[in-house]
């Protein structure tokens, strides 16, 4: 993927350690919910970061489908690119 891809995934993983354990290793393939207990209260605590970092708007109904770390990370680039 692109650098852009690259530095919105490493930006992120970034904000992902902020919320979970020290000991945790965070990959595009780590499960947002399963692997680092990302309940609601923080998922949109952590859209809201994004939303000011990156300046995007990130809709809520389609965190529904994101699941890992890399899906989240796409979707940014999506935005993203979209807003270009």
């Amino acid at each position: 993927m692109s650098t852009d891809y690259n530095n919105i995934l490493s930006r992120l993983c970034f904000h992902l350690k902020q919320l979970s354990s020290p000991d945790v290793v965070i990959v595009p393939e780590t499960d947002l919910i399963n692997e680092l207990a990302i309940d609601s209260v923080k998922l949109l605590s952590l859209v809201m970061e994004i939303e000011d970092e990156f300046d995007i708007s990130v809709p809520l109904n389609v965190l529904a489908d994101v699941q890992t770390v890399h899906e989240l990370a796409n979707l940014i680039y999506q935005i993203k690119s979209q807003n270009k």
